[in-house]
């Protein structure tokens, strides 16, 4: 992945999101003590953020990190090691590759994989699920707390108190920087893929601010899964995603217009689908299902695909979604999985069935105040003959979205409804 050094259109914001694994993996890399690496990351971003607009890029921003953040940590370290033991001081600041390989610096990137060991190192076993994900999410995706809280639907704090004792965890136990075992690599694996999903949709769909899409996280996403696929390719489920995420990315040229409103799915140029992606996706998902163990990625998939090779919107195979969503929703009943499966069930059996089953959501804590719930609920409304209530679902919708585009869209709806 480019780290768009060379090109000043790219915002100071993405380009140190997109840095920050890269960097975070080489400082690991060369010190471990994952805990104060990513403090130390973090303070190096900061600065990077206040100097970099007022006095221009470094020719290497990455390199300029990598070391502004080593001196950080350095001197934390220092500072520990004297209120302990002056005598080890030095051996503790003894990078680990120090007599093998030079160290990353302005003219050397980090290794190949400092990125993918860095997200297996956030998934370790000893932590909880619901922490290795908030942690990689933070390490490796870039993403900042509130933006966690809204993708996991919980409360802000709540992920901060995960990410404090994630990092007091890998801290505790002394984890090597590197790839795990296979036997360890398996049970790790499922919440590697969550948040390379959860990174991905970030990017595909941003949950707040002025753009649609933050191409940067949804391509690292992508860049991951693939290095996760040559790693395992006889995974069906890794496979699954490729193909996913594939699939769906390769819709994003068309979900803006020339004034960059957004466009819905059924209303999209399908000639500025990216083929060759499609053709990628479809390969893999046909592949997985044929000889692997179905999993919910591949069914995510599989619907994508119904999506993707449909002509049109009108000639969409909506009863095979539906299909694939009874499925996908015995395995995962989660709440996006049941709000998805509910917009299939209106398509094939009508609005009516459909708003029922909202109902019975709208009483689920983690999407209750969500606005995809109200701007499904005002799809469905207007697709029965009732634009008093679409408009006023509508309304609710806009007011709950932290997205530019989503809101304007959601207004729009609705006045065109008044």
């Amino acid at each position: 992945m480019t780290d768009g050094a060379g090109d000043p259109a790219v915002p100071v914001e993405d380009l140190l999101r997109a840095l920050t694994p890269q960097v975070l993996g080489a400082v690991v890399r060369r010190y471990g003590h994952f805990d104060a690496a990513e403090d130390a990351v973090q303070e190096a971003l900061l600065a990077a953020a206040g100097q970099w607009p007022g006095q221009g890029r470094p020719r290497n921003p990455r390199g300029w990190l990598i070391r502004v953040a080593s001196r950080r940590l350095v001197d934390q370290l220092r500072a520990d090691e004297a209120r302990r033991r002056r005598e080890s001081r030095e051996h503790s600041l003894t990078p680990r590759d120090a007599f093998t390989v030079p160290p990353p610096g302005e003219d050397r990137g980090p290794a190949e994989d400092d990125t993918l060991k860095l997200l297996f190192l956030c998934c370790r076993a000893e932590l909880s699920p619901p922490a290795r994900i908030a942690l990689t999410l933070r390490a490796v995706g870039g993403l900042t707390t509130a933006e966690i809280a809204r993708a996991l639907l919980v409360p802000e704090a709540t992920v901060a108190q995960r990410i404090s004792r994630a990092k007091r965890h890998i801290r505790a136990s002394g984890a090597p920087f590197a790839l795990p075992p296979d036997s360890e690599r398996a049970r790790r694996l499922a919440d590697v893929l969550q948040v390379l999903y959860l990174i991905f949709n970030e990017g595909y769909t941003a949950t707040s601010g002025p753009d649609l899409t933050r191409v940067e996280l949804s391509a690292e996403a992508i860049r991951l899964t693939r290095a996760v696929h040559a790693l395992l390719p006889q995974d069906g489920e890794v496979a699954g995603l490729l193909a996913l995420l594939l699939l769906t990315d390769a819709r994003r040229g068309a979900r803006t217009g020339a004034d960059d409103s957004l466009v819905p799915l059924a209303d999209q140029d399908r000639a500025r689908w990216d083929r060759a992606a499609i053709a990628e996706g479809v390969a893999l998902i046909s592949e997985a299902l044929t000889h692997t163990r179905l999993g919910p990625y591949q069914l995510r998939a599989a619907i994508a695909a119904v999506h993707d090779e449909a002509p049109s919107a009108r000639e969409t195979d909506w009863a095979e979604i539906l299909a694939l969503y009874e499925l996908l929703i015995r395995l995962v009943p989660g709440p996006v999985e049941l709000l998805n499966h509910a917009v299939a069930v209106a398509m094939v059996h009508g609005p009516e069935r459909a708003l029922a089953l909202l109902a019975v959501l709208g009483e689920d804590d983690r999407l209750a105040g969500h606005h995809r719930l109200y701007a499904v609920r005002a799809h469905l409304l207007e697709r029965a003959g009732d634009p008093v209530g679409a408009r006023a679902a509508y309304a609710e919708a806009a007011a709950r979205t932290l997205s530019v585009p989503e809101r304007r869209y959601l207004q729009l709806r609705a006045a065109r409804l008044g």
